[in-house]
């Protein structure tokens, strides 16, 4: 009997995703753009002595941008598959 191989996201379900359309505000975008610089410090603070005593407020910052951003992105994903 031959082994199946394992069942993954189809290609045309991953390709429409890549495909989906919302508009952000500027407000919208800075959440994002906190989200990503303090990624950036994080990675930042693991290097150099000088940022690691605030890394703590940046782990902090940094999961609540994501979930923040997360959020209005499914916020902004629910509202434009709404009743037009």
């Amino acid at each position: 009997m031959p082994a199946q191989t394992p069942t993954f996201v189809a290609k045309s379900t991953l390709m429409s995703f890549f495909n989906l359309k919302t508009s952000w505000s500027n407000a919208e975008l800075v959440i994002l753009k906190l989200c990503i610089a303090s990624a950036y410090i994080l990675v930042g603070a693991y290097f150099h002595k000088f940022v690691r005593h605030y890394y703590w407020v940046f782990v902090i910052l940094f999961a609540v941008t994501v979930i923040w951003g997360v959020y209005l992105w499914l916020a902004k994903m629910k509202q434009s598959s709404g009743t037009k």
